[in-house]
């Protein structure tokens, strides 16, 4: 038997061990399972899309220090994340780490935060895909009108071609999904070159393009930019601590959804090494990167002032105020509405595997069909489209995205912090044998800081303008509350445990003989 034969089959055992037959088609290498996290990441995503939070609240020094103070804080949940996923790597990962290390109970609450975090994921992402697509392809290069109604998504609604776009984006993401997980992979591995080599692209054209002498200070000089003289995207406040933190959404929006390693571990070989190392991995590169990159948005300005006065144009007026050639501006353009789109179709499978995971459990309505996996194209199918047709749904009132986008940072945070928790009282007593990716004596000391930190930038994802998500989450806490002790508390048996696993394994047998890779 080859090495690899043999890692094959340590993984497969690993997840008999855990009740669970091995259906899924185990194609991604340590990279692919790399570049799917690093593909949500995307620092030419939230990057771009959310850097007006953090200009607009305490200008360059809200951005540059900023971006290492939430990098910092997603690294460490990493770590934390990293160290249960080498102990329990599974598909629906964050939930099976709930269940095991707290009870079915707080597997099933993380589950529902999660869940719904990529849900909304997919469509914040989608959305800030057609707003570059709109903005940098339709109008600037193109040079087309996109102010009518159509072309937007505002509270009065969305419009049909934002509607129009919406869907071709989320239905070719799906169908990539549905028909060719190996494509997937491919797109998926393409992806992260793609990111890297058109981040560095841009910083450096940037810098050689500058239309200012380049001055640091930018980096560290706070600003109070909120209210007008940011364009009104934070709300006005004296508060510069406050402002800072607002401002924080700019990292916590970007630097989120590297839970997809986890939820690729079925799928990933060796996976107790590859995953954790995947996952973190993914976090500290985009935060290097992603700080010469916001780092550079700032020093190329022709003014300060001036690109926060710009508000949600931003980026587009400090490309149109760099003096590079036309021609390359357009080629960046596209590299990173491309970037953008391989984005999303990242998000697609985090979030199906996520929903197969809970539903091979029973935890969701119709769990018999959205676990289902394909025998043909060894996906599951159901749950590619499930996923796919509720980011659409959440897409309809236009008003919502907002809420949407940073709703998706808030739910993820928590369902990052919960299983860490957690983790704090079962380790040492439940929770006995780690994996490979072991932090020793800094795993309850890096697992303190992660809950901090996590909490912390949950807790910037509903500070105003985006108050909304906070109504959101109370109301999600209190519906759940009341779901989970009305019904769920009977019926929802959890993850398979003790004698379970063992009445399992002939069930397993059977399951794996419909599947050839």
């Amino acid at each position: 038997m080859s090495k690899q034969d043999k890692i094959q089959e340590h993984d497969k055992q690993v997840l008999h061990k855990m009740g669970y037959a091995q259906e899924l088609s185990r194609r991604m290498s340590g990279f692919s399972n790399f570049a799917i996290s690093f593909s949500i990441i995307c620092i030419l995503a939230g990057g771009i899309t959310a850097f007006p939070f953090a200009l607009s609240s305490t200008g360059g020094g809200g951005v540059a220090i900023g971006w290492l103070v939430g990098g910092t804080f997603a690294l460490i949940v990493s770590f934390a994340m990293g160290q249960i996923a080498s102990s329990y790597p599974t598909a629906g990962g964050l939930y099976h780490w709930g269940s095991i290390l707290g009870g079915r109970a707080w597997g099933w609450v993380t589950a529902w935060f999660n869940l719904l975090g990529l849900v909304f994921v997919i469509s914040s992402v989608d959305g800030g895909l057609f707003q570059l697509f709109r903005d940098l392809i339709v109008h600037g290069i193109f040079n087309v009108d996109v102010s009518a109604a159509t072309w937007q998504a505002t509270t009065a609604g969305s419009g049909l071609i934002w509607l129009a776009g919406m869907a071709f984006f989320i239905v070719t993401h799906a169908a990539i999904n549905h028909f060719s997980i190996r494509w997937t992979t491919i797109l998926t591995d393409i992806s992260g070159y793609w990111i890297l080599a058109v981040s560095i692209l841009l910083t450096i054209s940037l810098l050689v393009f500058s239309p200012v002498p380049l001055d640091l200070s930018r980096l560290t000089t706070f600003t109070n930019f909120s209210g007008d003289a940011g364009g009104g995207v934070v709300p006005p406040t004296n508060n510069m601590l406050y402002g800072f933190v607002l401002g924080l959404i700019l990292v916590i929006y970007t630097i989120t959804g590297y839970d997809a390693s986890a939820h690729t571990s079925e799928e990933t070989h060796d996976a107790q090494v590859n995953v954790p190392k995947g996952m973190w991995q993914a976090v500290f590169y985009s935060m290097i990167f992603g700080f010469f990159m916001v780092s550079t948005f700032v020093l190329v300005m022709p003014s300060v002032e001036e690109g926060a006065a710009q508000g949600w144009n931003v980026f587009y007026w400090l490309m149109e105020s760099s003096k590079m050639p036309d021609w390359w501006r357009y080629v960046l353009y596209v590299g990173i509405v491309g970037a953008n789109y391989l984005c999303g179709l990242a998000c697609v499978t985090s979030c199906s595997r996520m929903m197969y995971a809970f539903a091979r459990d029973e935890g969701l309505p119709f769990s018999k069909v959205l676990a289902n996996v394909s025998v043909q194209y060894r996906v599951p199918v159901v749950s590619v489209w499930v996923s796919a047709a509720l980011a659409f749904l959440s897409c309809l009132y236009g008003g919502a995205f907002l809420v949407l986008a940073t709703g998706c940072v808030v739910f993820l945070y928590i369902s990052y912090v919960i299983p860490v928790a957690v983790g704090i009282f079962a380790e040492g007593k439940t929770w006995k044998e780690k994996g490979p990716f072991n932090l020793g004596v800094f795993s309850k000391p890096n697992a303190v800081l992660a809950i901090i930190g996590g909490l912390i930038l949950a807790w910037v994802g509903f500070q105003p303008p985006n108050q909304l998500v906070g109504y959101l989450l109370v109301g999600l806490i209190v519906f759940l509350a009341i779901l989970w002790f009305a019904s769920e508390n009977k019926r929802f048996q959890g993850v398979p445990e003790g004698d379970r696993i063992k009445q399992r394994q002939k069930m397993i047998a059977e399951i794996e003989k419909k599947y050839k890779d």
